[in-house]
């Protein structure tokens, strides 16, 4: 029966992702607390509970188990929504912020390590980069349909996209009770937390190919979502408002694509390899039709959601590669804490350049600075190619 995992995930995936709320959030959380400022500040509460909560929700799973950590995730999403539909004030908001981050927590670590424990208890352990980007996809998937339709939805009533949003969240707690519990990570698994964190960080200490990866994916994380999220601002000044969401659908529709078909070019030209050639392509795409604003830069910076979903399959199939059984959440988690820690510094820090030079300058700074990923990964390229 732990075959029937990987299927539940996808749809878990899928309809996780699935939130109607996403292209009207800052509107609506504006409209109820009655200052953008305070609206944005949601996701930031977000974004800060995620980082505190990332480690202990890593030793939890490496303890208690991924399907009883899943269930708790999914639960956290079920009262995030729920406090975001209800709420008529800032700390209401505020609130479903917290229970937000908790639940990416939950799953950051998690999902992953449940993934590579399945196969790795089927002993298809091969099939881990082909299983991990069709898995992702799904996300992609669920984010590009329910922000056409939540959009539609949003002409009558912000308060209904909310209310209907709960039922994805509602979906995804059915599922997660379905889960087999892979026996894997079960084994030698330390009674003692601090002993646990120890262990896993002394993984790190040991291991400079995994220092690299880990270096390069954090580096990525924070100076490339910073780009994703700040792109908006620079497509505005080459489209209309109302096309903001189509350029955003886009995004997805690559992203999908580039999960979906991740294994398989993987499979052929080697993760190591890949991750070096989608970010060679990558800045130099960015670099052109950021340097060189144009009516067609924003589909072209959406190609670059192909690469990022085939890059980001890589990565994650690297870092499990060099994790240990014992710790295999603990470290993706203690690895998602540092790339969220730096992506809340480095994003404040593009908003005030921003302001200073404006948008398109500030962008292409981002680029720039992600040359310092292409180095690394370069480094590991000529030096553990034939690991």
């Amino acid at each position: 029966m732990i075959g029937r995992n990987i299927n539940l995930l996808r749809w878990h995936n899928f309809f996780l992702d699935f939130r109607l709320y996403g292209p009207i959030a800052i509107i609506y959380f504006a409209q109820v607390t009655g200052s953008y400022a305070l609206g944005l500040a949601v996701f930031s509460i977000a974004s800060i509970a995620s980082t505190i909560f990332e480690v202990p929700t890593g030793v939890l799973s490496d303890r208690v188990g991924r399907k009883k950590t899943i269930i708790l995730g999914s639960l956290a999403s079920v009262l995030a929504i729920s406090s975001y539909a209800a709420a008529n004030s800032f700390i209401i908001l505020a609130l479903g912020a917290v229970f937000e981050g908790l639940a990416s927590s939950f799953f950051s670590g998690n999902n992953d390590a449940l993934v590579y424990d399945t196969l790795n208890q089927q002993k298809r352990i091969s099939k881990f980069s082909d299983t991990l980007g069709k898995l992702s996809s799904m996300f992609q998937a669920g984010l590009g349909i329910s922000s056409l339709i939540g959009g539609f939805i949003a002409g009558y009533s912000l308060q209904l996209v909310m209310a209907i949003s709960i039922v994805p969240q509602l979906i995804c707690l059915f599922i997660s009770f379905w889960f087999v519990e892979p026996k894997i990570h079960t084994k030698e698994i330390s009674e003692n937390i601090l002993n646990h964190l120890k262990e896993s960080w002394r993984a790190f200490v040991d291991n400079l190919k995994l220092r690299k990866l880990s270096l390069a994916s954090i580096l990525d994380h924070g100076i490339g979502e910073t780009n994703h999220q700040f792109k908006p601002a620079f497509i505005q000044l080459l489209w209309p408002t109302w096309a903001l969401g189509i350029a955003r659908a886009l995004d997805h529709v690559f992203a999908f694509l580039g999960y979906h078909f991740a294994g398989k070019v993987i499979e052929k030209f080697k993760a190591l390899k890949t991750l070096f050639s989608q970010h060679i392509i990558g800045r130099l795409n960015g670099l052109i039709f950021i340097g060189f604003p144009n009516i067609v830069s924003p589909v072209m910076l959406s190609i670059n959601s192909f690469f990022f979903g085939v890059g980001n399959t890589a990565s994650r199939t690297l870092l499990h590669k060099e994790f240990t059984d014992k710790q295999r959440a603990t470290m993706g988690s203690l690895n998602a804490l540092a790339g969220s820690l730096f992506f809340a510094i480095f994003a404040f820090i593009i908003g005030l350049i921003a302001d200073k030079i404006g948008p398109v300058k500030a962008l292409l700074l981002g680029e720039l600075l992600m040359i310092s990923v292409v180095l690394i990964y370069w480094n590991l390229f000529k030096k553990h190619n034939n690991d």
